[in-house]
């Protein structure tokens, strides 16, 4: 008997479940990638911003650059972490593919491990993306520790995202699901500091802030510039956590909700 065709009875070996897990993968990807009102969003937004606000209209200011830059990276994993999770499980509720999956004997952490996979591969290409450009049209100039860390923060850091957005995804009906998730995002970020440095801010909005999980995010990412507000990295990593257990809390909720 083919392994795809096992039934919930029986027991899966090691390679069937890797194949199974690799199968997912691999056709979420290629899915993302030919969708391509999602797939270019994500990937030339960010870049787009960047090059407006960090390369064209900051005469010069490389101290801006790099503050944008590390903003930015986080603008950036944000977007495929919360549509592919949100919008796009909440489009593949809608036309009952959620549904197909659940009577099959895939296993339910086969389709959060290629999701997973697939936005964490999207946010690497777009932070490198932005790496590129801020280093060869920006004159940012950071060390080989600093860049590789700058990436590693980036793309660990889209894991709370992601589960805001499974959560998302597993309440909201497909055809509110892109609009509410924008409400969010956009708010989220400007909030955050992403698009301009929080210190021109009114006070209130700074306290903000210090509730969102982008702002974490990017402290973290500005850190590594040397152009954080001077807060201690450990107050952003328990921040980090607290929000990823609350996210998968929730995520969990919903789930068991859906199922019961």
């Amino acid at each position: 008997m083919e392994p795809m065709m096992l039934n919930h009875n029986q027991q899966l070996t090691f390679l069937q479940l890797v194949k199974m897990y690799g199968s997912e993968t691999k056709y979420e990807w290629l899915k993302t990638i030919r969708n391509k009102s999602f797939a270019l969003p994500a990937l030339l937004f960010p870049l787009m911003f960047y090059v407006f606000f960090g390369v064209l209209f900051n005469h010069g200011n490389v101290q801006a650059a790099s503050y944008l830059l590390c903003t930015y990276g986080v603008f950036g994993v944000m977007g495929p972490a919360l549509f592919s999770f949100g919008a796009g499980l909440a489009v593949e509720r809608g036309q009952g593919w959620q549904d197909l999956k659940s009577a099959s004997p895939m296993p339910v952490g086969a389709q959060l491990c290629a999701r997973l996979v697939v936005a964490s591969v999207f946010s690497l290409i777009i932070v490198v993306c932005l790496s590129l450009v801020a280093s060869t049209l920006a004159d940012v100039q950071f060390s080989l520790t600093q860049w590789l860390s700058l990436i590693v923060i980036w793309v660990l850091g889209g894991l709370p995202f992601c589960l805001l957005g499974l959560s998302l995804g597993l309440v909201l009906k497909a055809d509110s699901a892109p609009a509410i998730i924008n409400a969010i995002y956009l708010p989220m970020a400007f909030l955050s500091g992403l698009w301009m440095p929080l210190t021109i801010l009114p006070d209130a909005m700074q306290k903000i802030a210090l509730a969102l999980p982008p702002y974490h995010l990017a402290q973290l990412a500005l850190k590594v510039a040397g152009l954080d507000m001077g807060q201690p990295v450990t107050m952003h990593v328990v921040a980090l956590t607290i929000f990823t257990v609350v996210f998968f809390i929730l995520a969990r909720l919903a789930y068991n909700k859906k199922v019961l």
